[in-house]
C-alpha cells in the first residue's frame, strides 16, 4: 500500500536528536564503583552483596518511589504508594536466608510426586482423603492471597521482605496446586467447602505484623503440625510425600513469622498488649463452633483412624496432634519473645499446653 505524500514528507523530515544523559559516568567521592562482593559458599547470594552504604535498611525510609535501596534517588521521581517505610514494620532477619532457600528448594508437584503409586482405597479413606485436600486448596490459596495483598505497600528499601513473600507465595501457589490434584487424581474430586471466616480474618489485617501473627505464627503453624504428622494421616505414599515436600516450604514462612514478632517485639515493646489483643481475636474464632471447617475434624478421624469404623482410635491420634498444634504455637510465641502468652490462651487449649521448658 502506498504511503500518502504527508506521512512521508513527516517520515522525511529531520528529527531533532535528544542529547545524551553521561552524568552516570561522572563518578564522585560518595560513589561506590569498584566495591565488589565474593561469592560464598553458597555462591554469590544476596547476603554477599549486603555491602556498602545499601546494605543495611534504614530504620525509616522516606522512599516513596521505586527505588529500590542503594539506587541513587532521582529528581521528580514519581510516588507509588509505598506506605510502609519503618523497618519495625515489616523486619525480619532472617528474610534473606529464608528467600534463598526457597529458590535452591523448589519442586514440582508434577514430577516430584510418586503419581504412579496412587492406588485404588476404600470410599471412606478417599473420601476423607479428598475432604481434607479440600480443605488445604482452600488454606494454602488465601495463604498465598494474603501476603500478595502488602507488596505494593512496601518500601523498596525493605526489598528482602518483598522477596521472601514473593517465595512464599510461590510456595502457597505449589501447595494448592498440588492439594487439588490428589483429590482429582484417585477419582474422589473436591468436595465441600468451609466457611472461610478463618482465613477472611487474615484478609481483613490493616497492619502487617497483625497479618503476620494470625498467618504465619498460628494459621500456618497449626498446618504444619498437620503436614508433620504426615506419617500418619496420608493413606500411600502419594500424600506422606506431599506433606513432607509442603511441610519443608511451611517451616520457611513459620520461621519468617517468628523472627518478624521477635524483632518487633525487640524494637517496639509498647505493641505487645496489641499483639496479645490480636491472638486473643483468633483464638476465639478458632474455637467457635459456627467456624470450623466443615468436614475437617472428621476427614482426619477417619484417616488417623484407619476407617469410618474406627473413630475412637481416631480420636486420640488427633487429640495427640491438637494439643502438637498448641505447644508448637506457644514454643513460636516464646521464641519471639511473647511467653506471657501461656497465661491467657484461649481456656479450650490450655489443658494441652505443657509446663514451661526449663
Amino acid at each position: 500500500m502506498a504511503i500518502d505524500a504527508d506521512t512521508l514528507q513527516m517520515l522525511e523530515a529531520s528529527t531533532e536528536v535528544p542529547e545524551l544523559d553521561l552524568s552516570f559516568l561522572n563518578l564522585d567521592e560518595s560513589n561506590v564503583y569498584g566495591v565488589r562482593p565474593k561469592p560464598g559458599r553458597k555462591g554469590l547470594t544476596l547476603s554477599e552483596i549486603e555491602i556498602g552504604p545499601w546494605g543495611s535498611a534504614p530504620d525509616h525510609s522516606t522512599n516513596h518511589t521505586l527505588r529500590l535501596r542503594g539506587v541513587r534517588p532521582r529528581v521528580g521521581a514519581q510516588r507509588l504508594g509505598y506506605t510502609i517505610r519503618d523497618k519495625s514494620e515489616v523486619w525480619s532477619e532472617n528474610a534473606l536466608l529464608l528467600y534463598e532457600e526457597a529458590v535452591q528448594r523448589q519442586w514440582s508437584s508434577a514430577t516430584d510426586i510418586p503419581w504412579q503409586e496412587l492406588r485404588p482405597l476404600p470410599d471412606d479413606i478417599e473420601r476423607a482423603v479428598c475432604q481434607f485436600c479440600t480443605f488445604l486448596t482452600e488454606v494454602e490459596f488465601i495463604a498465598g492471597d494474603t501476603p500478595g495483598q502488602w507488596l505494593p505497600v512496601i518500601s523498596g528499601d525493605y526489598y528482602e521482605i518483598g522477596l521472601f513473600l514473593m517465595s512464599q507465595i510461590m510456595d502457597e501457589a505449589r501447595h494448592m496446586d498440588v492439594f487439588r490434584k490428589r483429590a482429582l487424581a484417585n477419582g474422589g474430586g473436591l468436595l465441600q467447602q468451609g466457611n472461610g471466616s478463618g482465613l477472611r480474618i487474615l484478609l481483613d489485617a490493616k497492619d502487617f505484623t497483625e497479618m503476620s501473627v494470625l498467618m504465619h505464627v498460628l494459621a500456618e503453624g497449626f498446618v504444619q503440625s498437620l503436614f508433620r504428622m504426615g506419617e500418619l494421616i496420608g493413606p500411600t505414599e502419594v500424600e506422606k510425600r506431599i506433606m513432607r515436600m509442603a511441610a519443608q516450604d511451611e517451616s520457611r514462612h513459620l520461621a519468617f513469622g517468628v523472627m518478624h514478632l521477635k524483632y518487633v517485639i525487640d524494637t517496639a515493646p509498647e505493641r505487645r498488649e496489641e499483639i496479645h489483643h490480636y491472638l486473643d481475636r483468633e483464638e476465639d474464632l478458632f474455637n467457635r463452633p459456627d467456624s470450623r471447617n466443615a468436614g475437617l475434624n472428621e476427614s482426619l478421624l477417619v484417616l488417623l483412624g484407619g476407617g469410618r469404623d474406627k473413630l475412637d482410635q481416631g480420636f486420640e491420634k488427633l487429640l495427640a496432634i491438637q494439643k502438637k498444634q498448641v505447644n508448637e504455637y506457644i514454643h513460636r510465641l516464646d521464641v519471639a519473645g511473647l511467653g506471657d502468652r501461656r497465661e491467657r490462651v484461649h481456656p479450650a487449649w490450655k489443658p494441652f499446653i505443657e509446663p514451661a521448658r526449663a
